[in-house]
């Protein structure tokens, strides 16, 4: 069997820097279509609201008869 040495805080440190390191450029290659996804279902959300409400507006509104 092989000896295992003591791991060392440098060492946690160097692999937690890596990770991070890994972690940061990922997130920041994937920011712009994020972003942009986020836009998209904000407006899909904006516009179907706007069309529920016209369609409850229209469901609502009473035909008013006006007599001489």
């Amino acid at each position: 069997m092989s000896e295992r040495s003591k791991i060392t805080r440098e060492d946690l440190e160097q692999r937690f820097k890596a990770l991070q390191d890994d972690v940061t450029e990922v997130t920041e290659t994937k920011k712009a279509s994020i972003t942009m996804l986020g836009l998209a279902g904000v407006a899909a959300g904006l516009l179907l609201a706007y069309l529920l409400g016209r369609r409850g507006g229209r469901r609502r509104r009473g035909v008013i008869e006006i007599r001489r």
